[in-house]
C-alpha cells in the first residue's frame, strides 16, 4: 500500500469513528479449552448488557501447533459468536515472545530472527481474519512503554548504534555545552515509534481497510517515551490502558475519577485529529495482581464511564468480561461473576450504555468544550528529574524533588482548575500548535517543568509576543535539554520572564506564601532578581521578590518560581491556588462552578444546540453546587443515585453521577 493510500485509509477510518456513538465493551479472554456453548453465552450476555465492541488478545501459543501448523479454531469460535450478536472485535496482535512471555507482552523484537517470526505471525493472522464480519480493527501491540528502560538485546543495540553514528538536528544541542546525557532516552522515543510504524506497515500489507490502533499504559510514568504526533502516521485511533490498581499510583482512590480525566486529556491531545479510546479500563477485582488490590464499586464504574465519554472517548473497553483461567491474573478482573451472572459493575455499565442508546443523536454529535487553557508538560523535564534521583530518603517532605514531582505538579494545576469545573487541555510541548499568528485568549501553563529545551524557547517567546498568556510555576526552566543550568549560562528565559531566578531555598515539607492570598507551598521557594521590566506581584517576609508579571509583545507572563501546585495537592487546600489560577487564566467556558470544590468533578460537552454536563461527587456526603452560566432548568439525562437540578443549582448525592442537558 502506498503512503498516500495509507493516509487516506487513516483519514477515512478516523472520520467514521468521530461521528459515531461512543461504544462500551469489554476484553474477551479466549482460551482453547472453552466450549462453544460458553463462548456463545458470553457474547449473548455482552449484547444483552449493551456492549457493542470487544477486544480479543490473539495469543500465538493458542493458534500455532508444535509442528508449526496454524489452528485458529478457538479464535474462530469467538469471532463467529461476536458476529452473531453484532459485536465488533479489536484484535490485539500477540506474537510469541523471544523468551518468557507475560500477559502484558513484549515491547520490542529481540533480534532479526524474532522480527521475521513476528512478520510471519502477522501475515497468517491478518490474512485469516481480515474479511471476517466481526473484525473492527487491529491493536498493533499491547501497551508500548518500558518505564524508560532501553531494551538490552542485539537488535536494539545495533539500531541505537546506527542512530548514534548519524547526524543530529542542530537545534537540539545547547551551543558550547553539547551532551549525550539523554541519548538513551532520545533513542527510546524513536525506537518505540519505529516499531509501531513497522507493525502498522506489516498489517497494511494484507488489510487496507480495518482500523489500526494502539494503547499506551502507565501514562503518568511512561509519557516521556511516547511521541504521539509521530505515532499518528501509523494509526487510525489512539488509546490508553487506565487501570487504577496499576496506573494511578500518584492518586488516592477518592481521586481516581480525576486521574482518569487527566489521562483522557493527555490521550486526546496525543491523538490530535484522530479519535481516542480507553482501550482498557479496570472492570473487576484484582486479587493478587496490580500495585493496589481493590475492586471497583458500581458507582466508580459509572463515574469512569461518564468521565471518559464526556472527555471525548469514542469507545471504552473494560478489562475484562470473563476471567482468565490460568496464568497471570487468573480468576481476576472480570465484569461477570463466577456463576456467569452480572456483577453490580456490569449492571452499572449496562445503564450507561442504555442512556447512550436512548440519546444516540445527542451523544454522537456532542464534543468536549475547549477551555483554551493548556497545561504543558515537557518530556526532557521528566528525564531530568529521573537523572537527578539519588538513593536518599523518600520522605514525603521532599516529594517535589522525587520521581513524579514534575508530572504531579502538572496534575496539580489540572486538579486546581477542575475544582472549578474547568477542564484544561493536558499536552506535551510538541503537541501544541506554535505556528499561529494570533494567540489572544490562549493560556499555556508550565508547572514545574524543570527542563525547557532550547529548541522550544523561540516558540514560547512567539506565543507571548502574539498575545498568549504564559503562567510559569515551580522550577520551570532551571535546566535545558542537556541538564545545563540555564541560570548560569546565558539566562535565555530572563527576557521573557521579566527577571532572573536569583536562588531557590529548600524548606522541606510545606509552608505558606502570599499569592497574594495566604497559599500552601511545597519545598522550594524561588527568589527573583533583575526584575526591572517586570511588575512585582509578591514578596516574602524579608521583602524579597517571589513573583512577577511581565508584559511581552501583545501578551504577558506570570512567573511564580515556587511549588504552588504541589502545595495545593499535598495539603488538599486547593482554593487559594485554584482561585488565583482561574483569575489569571480567565474563563472562556460557558458553564463552571461558582465556588472551588475539589470533591466535585464537572466535564462539559456541547452540540450546536445544547450543553451537556457530567457532574461527579467524590464525597461520601451529598453536595449542592451552583453553576455559573446556567439560568434555566436542565433536563436530567442520567442519574444513578437521584440527583436533582433546578436552574443553576445541582444536588449531588454522595458518590453520585449526574448528566444534565441545557438548551443553548
Amino acid at each position: 500500500m502506498s503512503v498516500f493510500a495509507a493516509l487516506f485509509v487513516s483519514w477515512e477510518c478516523g472520520a467514521r469513528e468521530k461521528d459515531a456513538l461512543p461504544m462500551i465493551g469489554a476484553q474477551f479472554i479466549v482460551e482453547p479449552w472453552q466450549s462453544a456453548e460458553d463462548v456463545d453465552m458470553w457474547f449473548r450476555t455482552m449484547k444483552e448488557n449493551g456492549m457493542k465492541v470487544c477486544r480479543i488478545r490473539m495469543f500465538e501459543e493458542y493458534m500455532k501447533n508444535g509442528d508449526g501448523a496454524w489452528d485458529f479454531t478457538c479464535f474462530d469460535t469467538a469471532f463467529d459468536a461476536a458476529a452473531k450478536y453484532g459485536i465488533k472485535v479489536f484484535a490485539t496482535l500477540f506474537p510469541r515472545a523471544h523468551g518468557a512471555n507475560t500477559l502484558g507482552g513484549f515491547k520490542h523484537p529481540a533480534n532479526r530472527e524474532h522480527m521475521a517470526a513476528i512478520a510471519e505471525y502477522i501475515s497468517s493472522v491478518v490474512q485469516h481474519y481480515r474479511n471476517h464480519p466481526a473484525l473492527y480493527g487491529w491493536v498493533l501491540m499491547n501497551e508500548p512503554g518500558t518505564g524508560g528502560i532501553l531494551p538490552s538485546n542485539p537488535l536494539t543495540t545495533e539500531m541505537m548504534q546506527a542512530w548514534a553514528d548519524g547526524d543530529k538536528p542542530a537545534d537540539t544541542w545547547t551551543e558550547g555545552y553539547t551532551s549525550d546525557i539523554f541519548n538513551r532516552q532520545r533513542y527510546l522515543v524513536e525506537h518505540n515509534t519505529w516499531y509501531i510504524s513497522w507493525l502498522s506497515e506489516q498489517v497494511r500489507l494484507y488489510d487496507g481497510k480495518s482500523e489500526i490502533h494502539i494503547n499506551n499504559h502507565q501514562i503518568f510514568d511512561n509519557v516521556a517515551e511516547y511521541d504521539f504526533p509521530a505515532w499518528r502516521k501509523s494509526l487510525t485511533s489512539l488509546g490508553a490502558s487506565a487501570h487504577p490498581s496499576w496506573h494511578f499510583e500518584y492518586f488516592p482512590r477518592e481521586r481516581y475519577a480525576m486521574a482518569l480525566g487527566a489521562n483522557c486529556q493527555i490521550i486526546k491531545s496525543g491523538a490530535g485529529e484522530l479519535p481516542f479510546w480507553i482501550t482498557e479500563l479496570q472492570g473487576g477485582n484484582n486479587t493478587y495482581s496490580g500495585k493496589r488490590a481493590f475492586c471497583p464499586t458500581a458507582e466508580e464504574i459509572t463515574q469512569w464511564l461518564w468521565v471518559g465519554i464526556a472527555s471525548g472517548a469514542k469507545g471504552i473497553i473494560f478489562w475484562c468480561y470473563n476471567p482468565r483461567t490460568v496464568g497471570e491474573e487468573a480468576g481476576e478482573w472480570a465484569m461477570i461473576n463466577n456463576d456467569n451472572t452480572n456483577s453490580d459493575r456490569l449492571d452499572a455499565a449496562r445503564e450507561v450504555a442504555r442512556c447512550l442508546e436512548e440519546n444516540a443523536s445527542l451523544f454522537s454529535s456532542a464534543r468536549p468544550i475547549d477551555s483554551h487553557i493548556n497545561i504543558v508538560y515537557i518530556r526532557e523535564s521528566l528525564w531530568a528529574e529521573q537523572q537527578m534521583q539519588l538513593d536518599v530518603s523518600q520522605e514525603s517532605a521532599w516529594e517535589g524533588r522525587q520521581k513524579g514531582g514534575v508530572i504531579k505538579s502538572a496534575i496539580g494545576a489540572y486538579e486546581a482548575l477542575l475544582s472549578y469545573g474547568i477542564n484544561a487541555n493536558f499536552r506535551e510541548i510538541g503537541e501544541y500548535d506554535w505556528t499561529r499568528e494570533d494567540y489572544r485568549g490562549e493560556v499555556v501553563i508550565l508547572a514545574n517543568q524543570v527542563a525547557v529545551p532550547t529548541y522550544r524557547m523561540a516558540d514560547l517567546r512567539r506565543f507571548v509576543e502574539r498575545g498568549g498568556k504564559l503562567i510559569v510555576e515551580g522550577l520551570t526552566g532551571f535546566f535545558d535539554e542537556n541538564l545545563t543550568a540555564l541560570n548560569n549560562v546565558g539566562r535565555p528565559l530572563a527576557e521573557l520572564f521579566g527577571g532572573v531566578l536569583a536562588e531557590v531555598k529548600a524548606t522541606p515539607g510545606d509552608f505558606r506564601m502570599q499569592l497574594p492570598a495566604d497559599t500552601p507551598v511545597h519545598l522550594w521557594k524561588g527568589i527573583v532578581s533583575n526584575h526591572n521590566s517586570g511588575k512585582v506581584l509578591s514578596r516574602d517576609e524579608k521583602g524579597a521578590v517571589t513573583s512577577l508579571r511581565h508584559s511581552y509583545g501583545k501578551g504577558e507572563v506570570v512567573w511564580f518560581p515556587s511549588l504552588l501546585s504541589l502545595g495545593a495537592r499535598r495539603s488538599g487546600e486547593y482554593a487559594p491556588f485554584a482561585s488565583w489560577l482561574k483569575q489569571e487564566c480567565g474563563v472562556s467556558v460557558p458553564v463552571f462552578l461558582d465556588e472551588c470544590d475539589p470533591e466535585v468533578m464537572m466535564t462539559l460537552m456541547e452540540t450546536p444546540g445544547e450543553y451537556v454536563a457530567v457532574l461527579v461527587n467524590k464525597s461520601a456526603a451529598g453536595k449542592s453546587v451552583s453553576l455559573h452560566g446556567v439560568a434555566s432548568d436542565g433536563r436530567i439525562l442520567f442519574s444513578d443515585k437521584g440527583g436533582k437540578v433546578f436552574k443553576g443549582k445541582v444536588s449531588l448525592p454522595g458518590e453520585g453521577t449526574l448528566v444534565v442537558e441545557w438548551k443553548r
